[in-house]
């Protein structure tokens, strides 16, 4: 297997499709990242803080961070000095204290909505609801240090494409829905995050414009560590 290689076929498979990729690094040792960064790699997601941070002082600088994972309170201080994008924007709590700490070190923190759209009760997410109601607060409109840029979404972890499609396309439909509506200052329709390994080409398909792909890119992941 090479990473050099899996990375260079996925790339130029997108190329001209206007879709990121996200190479997901979560447990994969440094040297891996490093020959998919010579690759021409710069984005890498990762899904536990402790993990992020590590990696970020030991790589190259131009490397735009993605945290892909569903994110505590308590641990956005350790990343608000250099996150590129947050993609697991669950609840306006998480995003007071995103705002709070990227106000504290004098940036805009860009970020992604998490919407849930897989019958699984283990995925986190707003509801569409849950979403516009979140946008239309006090709260919302008082943030000057967080922008909203998109809606990330993960399907049902299942083989029933079908069913995974009409997850994603359901998510593509609400997303053109906010995006045609005149929002909050901070809110813009730009990126529509959705897509992994086992579906990202239904993913593709059905609009997305950024995909998490991670064992596709290093081989399978490692879940002892």
């Amino acid at each position: 297997m090479s990473i050099k290689v899996n990375y260079e076929q996925l790339r130029d498979g997108l190329e001209g499709k206007g879709v990121t990729l996200v190479a997901v690094s979560k447990t994969k040792p440094l040297e891996m990242l490093r020959e998919a960064y010579d690759a021409g790699a710069r984005d890498f997601g990762e899904n536990k803080v402790q993990e992020l941070v590590g990696k970020h002082e030991e790589l190259p600088q131009d490397i735009r961070w993605h945290m892909i994972g569903h994110l505590q309170r308590n641990k956005v201080k350790y990343i608000a000095p250099f996150v590129h994008l947050i993609h697991s924007v669950d609840s306006l709590a998480l995003l007071k204290e995103v705002n709070k700490r990227a106000a504290n070190n004098e940036r805009v923190i860009n970020v992604l909505l998490q919407v849930h759209i897989a019958e699984e009760e283990t995925k986190f997410g707003l509801t569409p609801d849950e979403l516009k109601e979140l946008i239309a607060s006090e709260e919302f409109a008082a943030f000057a240090n967080v922008k909203v840029v998109g809606l990330m979404g993960m399907a049902t972890n299942t083989g029933d494409e079908e069913k995974v499609r009409t997850e994603f396309s359901a998510l593509r439909k609400f997303f053109d829905e906010m995006k045609s509506k005149e929002q909050p200052g901070k809110f813009e329709m730009d990126e529509l995050s959705m897509g992994m390994s086992g579906d990202w080409g239904i993913a593709v398909e059905e609009g997305s414009t950024m995909i998490r792909v991670g064992s596709s890119i290093f081989g399978a992941r490692n879940y002892n560590i």
